[in-house]
């Protein structure tokens, strides 16, 4: 395959039923830490948060951070209690959040653009919303959406108080009224319908009642972090209604974007991994490929991963039966990416 067949390919998968699903490694391209750098930011600062009686715990999962275990997996081997867990949530949100404004900042100044805005002009826009699923506790999808042009449905009604309501958020994306025959039809802007199972950094819950607001609450926000206790607060209120919904995304795609994510998330692989088996064609971009998304390439004849080379500049291309290296041009980059497919 040489490079024009290879972009003739990549663009011909933009087509109707993409679902997308966007990991953390998209954040982290963006300026986002990631999972290494959380992992010492908790060890410095959990065990002045924590009382005596959870340290033993700690100093059980800290020390296999240090031993370079990753974080996912020291939350999986010991379950954290109540304090270890609230800490956890409030430094993980402040972490990200701060970085998250960085960028932010960067974005109003004109010096960056973010990757995925770049992306939405090469989508199609159904009228029930471009389906995006994300792992990502920040909101730089949304704002990478808005920045397009397009508006955001979050499940969620109401902009500095919202509460979750699907249906009136639907409703929310009305753009006009028409009548045709005397029957009524609404037409809806262009926007997207993002989805996040683990939770954002302006979700909170009130009174009982999940909400979402972009001001600084003293509430604690709703995310999700790793380990055994995600399973757990992913079936509550409005994890639920996310998880759901993506679920229900993942099962009536007719195909797949998948950038950054690296297949360790079992709220999604039970939907995602047998549709990708079924033979639903599916574009990875990821830097590195996890042992998983490997396996998953090995497995899946419509599966096409475009990585980063170990050693030389360029991307690599795999599929099932075959693995060929493109060099010059960063294809695994959602950037890169766009430059390369679309402005040609």
């Amino acid at each position: 395959m040489d490079l024009d067949d290879l972009k003739r390919r990549l663009q011909d998968h933009f087509s109707d039923g993409l679902v997308t699903i966007v990991g953390s490694g998209l954040s982290v391209a963006e300026g986002i830490p990631g999972m290494g750098k959380l992992a010492k930011h908790l060890l410095a600062e959990v065990p002045g948060r924590i009382p005596d009686g959870s340290k033993a715990l700690w100093g059980s999962i800290s020390s296999d951070l240090i031993a370079d275990v990753d974080l996912e997996s020291a939350l999986l081997k010991n379950r954290p209690d109540d304090h270890i867990e609230s800490s956890i949530v409030d430094l993980t949100a402040h972490l990200i959040l701060d970085a998250e404004t960085r960028v932010v900042e960067e974005l109003t100044a004109g010096s960056r653009v973010l990757r995925f805005t770049r992306l939405l002009p090469q989508m199609l826009k159904p009228d029930t919303g471009i389906p995006i699923i994300t792992t990502n506790y920040d909101r730089l999808l949304e704002i990478a959406i808005e920045k397009a042009g397009l508006s955001v449905n979050t499940l969620f009604v109401g902009h500095h108080f919202g509460r979750l309501d699907a249906e009136s958020a639907h409703l929310t994306m009305c753009k006009s009224l028409t009548k045709f025959k005397g029957k009524q039809f609404l037409k809806l802007s262009a926007h997207a319908v993002v989805l996040k199972p683990h939770g954002s950094l302006d979700w909170s819950m009130h009174d009982a009642d999940p909400i979402r607001c972009p001001l600084p609450l003293s509430l604690q926000r709703l995310i999700i972090t790793p380990g055994l206790n995600k399973f757990r607060g992913g079936y509550n209120r409005p994890f639920d209604s996310h998880r759901e919904r993506a679920n229900r995304e993942i099962d009536r795609a007719t195909r797949f974007l998948i950038v950054g994510y690296g297949f360790r998330d079992e709220h999604l692989q039970t939907h995602l991994e047998p549709e990708l088996k079924k033979g639903k064609p599916a574009l990875l971009l990821t830097h590195s490929l996890t042992s998983r998304a490997g396996e998953l390439l090995s497995e899946c004849s419509r599966m096409i991963a475009l990585c980063a080379d170990t050693t030389k500049d360029g991307t690599r291309v795999i599929t099932r039966d075959n693995s060929e290296f493109f060099p010059g041009i960063s294809l695994w980059d959602l950037d890169g990416f766009v430059k390369g497919v679309f402005e040609v």
